[in-house]
């Protein structure tokens, strides 16, 4: 079942644990990779003195990098097979390049060896994404990838589609793998985030007919992927039986309160209104998957999941189960779980915190208030199975603690008995640690929102792990990763195709120009001489003491040429309630002529943040596999209660970047 190394490490190791060693000890100790992952940001390119470029870059790259296109570059960096550019020699316990017999490279001359072992850092370790399908080692020996129907596959698009299909198939062999070897059946999937419910659509029907739990949040999409069961002809939509009478005389109640009349008949036609209007929500919470032939099931809950508890989940599975069953004991948890868990039994009346941009209390009526939830299998039947459940968590794609949450799941459940959770969106995941204690030099001036994420401390954050919590090193203890390095990590520069990369070279372009305009006009503060945290830095492009700017999106017309950028960027600015007033006083009288002269004038810096931007782009694959990495640790750290845990690409990378998924499975 599991693969035979824990972790799809690089070619360059064979053992999990040397790999993690050396993990940690680059990131904690290469300055060059705490400064491309998290120290700068690019909107701060064109208002500094000395430049980003000539303090970031070391002066040998730059020269060289004069000499190539970023094509060329971007080869260099994720492509090129670095053994032919020179043989790696050891000095006094140091990697040395040896040019000597190597020819030049693409008509030039050879990369600087100080690049070439840079490269070859950061290559050897990112965790290895290739997936080969029908691979033995992801799905059982000799099995095929089972295509999606066509009505399964409605609303998907080929990405999805293939996620979905292969993962669908990967979940289903780890169940099948687990009532082999565990003798221990699952009998249900739990899907944290269902969402439009693709992926629970895919397993509930044939081939695999699963018995689904969706967990959604948002009563939107749970009707959205209801309505899709009904476009995928998977069931029918259930007629509404109502008193036409009584609904008319309903909608004219209606209309005289929006008009402000009112009678004598009012109080009984609005309790009447109430009546009926709870008999259609009744009505129409039990349209469920119809599906003639199939014993699979769907169970819609909506549900904010706010940790890894699921009592008020679990409870709608099966009616009356023993509440001892709700929650596993946890004594070996870290302090901040095992603490939630603890209060969580006794009542308490604030479960625990959960940190989203602010800290907010959870209260015991919030995670304990209704769940709304209907169950039928497919051939329309109520299911009134009462057997002791056995869990499986699974989510395609978790966006930022979601994953943590599932992970946990795993602990504090004794129903849950696996975990298999791809991940997405670390810019959303939240921070464990706090500041560091000591400071390294950045080049990022002080920022109020890295600030508030990096204080917040939230338990449920990153990193999970004990040992990246506790990890020593030279300037401190504790690995942290901040927004601007966890943003980073979800590109993926691997894909980027010449048309694609050079439309977001120009997007960066323009916007770190139009920071240049708002620092020369007044809209933003000059940048402050930074002595702050390592990882200093704003997602938002805050270069002083000022709110920060946020665009957003822009319509495609805005990108033809920088002056429609500008009057488009403003345009919207300028909408804002707060701030809108004053851009727009600073920046009227801006004339077309002298936006032009301003992309005459940093033209030529054009390649040289594009250049940076790659550099930090293929920097942040290290930044992704320690994460991932954290993890599996997590499970690792509990053997008494996980048997086996692991990592694994279960899709293509150039189809779908995020593409690994942690496996946890109980003793």
């Amino acid at each position: 079942m599991a693969p035979s190394c824990p972790l799809p490490l690089p070619k360059e190791f064979s053992c999990a644990e040397d790999y993690v060693d050396s993990l940690l000890t680059f990131s904690t100790s290469s300055v060059l990779f705490q400064t491309l992952c998290g120290g700068v940001h690019i909107l701060d390119f064109m208002t500094r003195q000395p430049d980003l470029y000539s303090v970031v870059v070391p002066e040998e790259w730059r020269s060289w990098f004069c000499g190539y296109e970023i094509g060329a570059i971007l080869d260099l960096l994720m492509r090129e097979n670095l053994d032919e550019l020179g043989s790696v020699e050891k000095t006094c316990g140091e990697d040395r390049i040896n040019q000597e017999q190597s020819p030049g490279w693409r008509g030039g001359s050879l990369p600087p060896p100080s690049l070439i072992n840079y490269i070859r850092d950061i290559r050897k370790h990112s965790l290895d994404r290739d997936f080969h399908e029908g691979d033995p080692s992801c799905f059982s020996q000799g099995s095929t990838t089972h295509r999606l129907t066509r009505n399964v596959a409605v609303g998907m698009k080929p990405k999805k589609v293939h996620e979905v299909q292969h993962f669908a198939q990967y979940v289903d062999h780890l169940t099948v793998n687990i009532a082999e070897q565990r003798k221990h059946k699952i009998t249900h999937l739990v899907d944290f985030g269902s969402g439009q419910n693709y992926l629970g659509r895919a397993l509930a029907s044939q081939p695999y007919n699963k018995h689904i739990i969706a967990i959604e949040s948002k009563a939107l999409n749970i009707d959205g992927a209801r309505g899709m069961d009904v476009t995928a002809k998977l069931t029918k939509k259930e007629n509404v039986m109502r008193n036409k009478r009584q609904f008319r005389l309903n909608k004219e109640i209606c209309e005289m309160k929006l008009n402000g009349e009112g009678g004598s008949s009012q109080p009984f036609a609005s309790a009447r209104s109430l009546e009926v209007g709870k008999e259609m929500k009744q009505a129409e919470a039990h349209h469920m998957v119809q599906y003639t032939g199939s014993d699979g099931t769907i169970q819609y809950v909506k549900h904010k999941i706010q940790d890894g508890n699921m009592p008020t989940v679990v409870r709608h599975i099966v009616k009356g189960l023993d509440k001892d069953l709700f929650l596993e004991p946890a004594n070996d948890l870290p302090d901040e779980t095992a603490h939630d868990a603890r209060r969580f039994e006794s009542g308490s009346s604030v479960l625990h915190r959960e940190t989203t941009q602010d800290t907010m209390p959870v209260t015991a009526e919030t995670v304990s208030s209704p769940v709304e939830s209907d169950v039928r299998t497919l051939d329309g039947h109520h299911q009134s199975d009462t057997t002791t459940p056995s869990l499986l968590v699974i989510s395609l794609h978790s966006c930022g603690n979601l994953l943590h949450h599932g992970i946990r799941s795993l602990l504090l459940n004794p129903l849950v008995h696996g975990v298999a959770l791809i991940g997405c969106c670390y810019n959303l995941v939240t921070e464990r640690l706090g500041p560091p204690s000591l400071k390294l030099p950045t080049l990022r001036p002080a920022n109020a929102r890295l600030g508030r994420t990096s204080s917040a401390r939230d338990p449920h954050g990153f990193p999970m792990s004990e040992r990246l919590a506790t990890y020593a090193y030279e300037h401190g203890h504790g690995l942290r990763l901040n927004i601007t390095a966890r943003m980073m990590a979800v590109q993926a520069p691997q894909n980027w195709t010449r048309t694609e990369s050079e439309a977001f070279f120009t997007r960066h372009f323009f916007r770190a120009l139009l920071q240049r305009i708002f620092l020369d006009r007044g809209v933003v503060g000059k940048p402050t001489t930074a002595n702050e945290a390592f990882g200093g830095g704003s997602p938002a492009g805050w270069s002083g003491g000022t709110q920060p700017i946020i665009i957003g999106s822009l319509r495609k017309a805005c990108y033809t040429s920088f002056v429609a950028y500008v009057r488009g960027a403003v345009a919207k600015l300028v909408d804002d309630p707060g701030y809108g007033t004053s851009i727009e006083e600073r920046m009227a009288g801006l004339t077309d002529q002298e936006i032009e002269e301003y992309e005459k004038a940093y033209q030529n810096k054009r390649k040289e943040l594009s250049i940076v931007w790659s550099l930090m782009a293929f920097s942040a694959g290290v930044v992704e596999s320690v994460i991932v990495v954290d993890r599996w640790l997590f499970l690792k750290e509990h053997e008494h209660i996980v048997k086996d845990c692991w990592v694994e690409a279960v899709f293509g990378y150039r189809i779908s970047p995020r593409n690994l998924v942690v496996v946890g499975i109980k003793h």
